[in-house]
């Protein structure tokens, strides 16, 4: 019996597609206390962060760094100490997708199709005192403006960060945690700000 070598190929790169198929993926619950005032979200947790179960976890994502500088709190310390530290200060944490299907970490690899979306109502319901909204790069502000803004009937002041990601390595990490402290600093309200610094653990 012959094999035609061009059906063997052929079915050798379908199977490796298939093996390469983009994988569905969910993110994390909020960190979020009843009283939070200041809301930051993520697009969609990376490998990194998934694999560890946390978020942020990439060593050369900013974000826990950028925390530190204005929380105070030790980007190395446990991340339950990391947690505790923003909601301190007010702060809950999120993002904008429930679940997509996305091959690595990238933004630019969700499928547009795949995307569900985290239930913002019912969060806000439960967490009456957040004002501010910011999001953590370009891809989530333009999930959450096309995917959940339209359907959301409360108003809030939003912003957008730099990003956090080590994908944005041209901007410089004091060049980031600039943009952070302007961003906040002038999003928020002078006495909201105000608790937030206040909230710093090495006060």
């Amino acid at each position: 019996m012959k094999f035609n070598p061009a059906i063997i190929s052929a079915s050798a790169r379908s199977s490796a597609a298939l093996g390469r198929a983009k994988k569905r993926i969910t993110s994390f619950a909020p960190v979020a206390e009843s009283t939070a005032r200041i809301l930051i979200l993520g697009s969609m947790p990376g490998v990194a962060s998934l694999s560890a179960n946390q978020y942020y976890a990439h060593p050369r994502n900013a974000f826990w760094k950028i925390m530190g500088k204005l929380v105070g709190c030790d980007a190395e310390a446990p991340y339950a100490q990391r947690l505790a530290a923003l909601v301190a200060a007010g702060i809950a944490l999120w993002d904008v997708l429930h679940s997509c299907q996305r091959q690595g970490s990238l933004d630019t690899a969700i499928e547009i199709g795949s995307i569900k979306v985290n239930d913002f109502t019912a969060f806000y319901r439960k967490h009456p005192h957040i004002k501010v909204v910011f999001f953590n790069g370009a891809a989530a502000e333009r999930c959450y403006r096309k995917h959940v803004l339209p359907q959301l009937k409360a108003d809030f002041s939003y912003a957008r960060l730099p990003s956090t990601s080590p994908a944005h390595a041209a901007r410089s990490f004091a060049s980031k945690l600039a943009g952070w402290q302007q961003t906040l600093a002038a999003s928020c309200t002078s006495s909201l700000w105000a608790e937030v610094q206040g909230s710093r653990l090495d006060a």
